[in-house]
């Protein structure tokens, strides 16, 4: 029988005070981890990056983000690993949907309701303006 998997999206802000040589292990680190429990779709380091709000009195850290896909069992253990690394600062791991059509499909959607308020609009306006008459 064969695994069920699922999609998930992570995020991980490194803590860039260890050095740069310590940031690429920690990434390597956590790559690895997931490739060895699952599958990795796309692996996108963004870099260096100021954070919104200072975490431990520091204001930058090292953002990586992973699309991968693993059995649900894996993601309670992922976290519990983010969390007990010092070098981690903030992470999160969501379940991801099928991005691609999504858009697609609420453009589709918006549109005619769109429309139909545009052929509403001057239908109150109209009535408004008749009770006003009279």
């Amino acid at each position: 029988m064969a695994k069920a998997y699922t999609n998930y999206e992570t995020i991980f802000v490194c803590d860039i005070t260890r050095g740069e040589e310590a940031v690429k292990a920690l990434i390597d680190k956590f790559v690895t981890l997931i490739k060895s429990n699952g599958e990795v779709t796309e692996v996108n380091e963004w870099g260096k990056r100021r954070l919104a709000y200072p975490i431990n009195d520091m204001t930058e850290g090292y953002y990586t983000f992973v699309t991968f896909s693993a059995p649900q069992a894996f993601v309670a253990e992922l976290e519990r690993r983010y969390h007990i690394n010092d070098g981690i600062m903030r992470s999160i791991v969501v379940k991801a949907d099928d991005k691609a059509s999504m858009p697609q499909r609420a453009v589709a959607e918006a549109a005619p309701v769109a429309e139909e308020a545009k052929e509403e609009a001057p239908a109150v306006e109209e009535t408004a303006a008749e009770e006003a008459a009279e």
